[in-house]
Formats: structure tokens, sequence, C-alpha cells
């Protein structure tokens, strides 16, 4: 993987590393959600809200699109897809490597010369 995919691998999880940003990022997961509406329950005020959703927007997690008066923030599932791969692909080596214990700690033990 080359330097640049890594790094934006890192700023998506950090981006969800957030308790803030990973509660809208679940908000907006049930559908479109003003950003009003996802800065309400979070207690904070419409400018830290619009500051973590510039945040996700920048990693691919939300887009956003004005709709009248209103700003409205969607999530973009390829961005999560990006999340689900990387623990596929970790899933998939540890689950090798426990087999391969697994194997070992079955093997009988070699026998010793006296």
């Amino acid at each position: 993987m080359t330097a640049p995919a890594l790094a934006a691998r890192a700023r998506l999880f950090a981006a969800l590393g957030d308790p803030a940003r990973l509660a809208m990022v679940e908000r907006v997961a049930a559908g479109p959600v003003s950003v009003s509406a996802l800065a309400r329950p979070l207690s904070l005020s419409l400018a830290a809200a619009v500051q973590h959703i510039q945040i996700l927007e920048r990693t691919g997690l939300l887009r956003t699109e004005k709709q009248g008066r209103v700003r409205l923030c969607r999530l973009e599932p390829q961005a999560l897809r990006t999340v689900e791969d990387w623990l596929t692909e970790r899933r998939t080596a540890w689950n090798s490597a426990f087999d391969r214990l697994a194997d070992l700690l079955t093997q009988p033990e070699p026998s010793r010369p006296e």
C-alpha cells in the first residue's frame, strides 16, 4: 500500500476515533440528518458540529448538501467499506496465525533420546 493510501486510512480511523464524530456517523447511518439535528443530542454548538462534519467530509465518510435553508448530511458507504476491508484483512491474518498455533500445539511432542 502506498504512503498516501496509508495516510488516508489513518485519517479515516482518526476521524472515527472521536466520540462525537463516531456518534454522528452512527446517526447518519439511519438516513440523512440536518447539521442542527446532529449537534443537538451531543450538546454541541453549530460551529463545533460543522467542524466535526468538515473532518468527516474530508475523510469521505459524510457528504453534505444544501436543501433550501437546511444542510443535510449523508453517509458515504464507500469509506466504511474501507474500514470493513481493513478489518477483514486483519481478521484473516489473525485467524491464519491462530490456526498455525493450534496446529503447533496439537502436534505430538517429539520423543527425546535418553
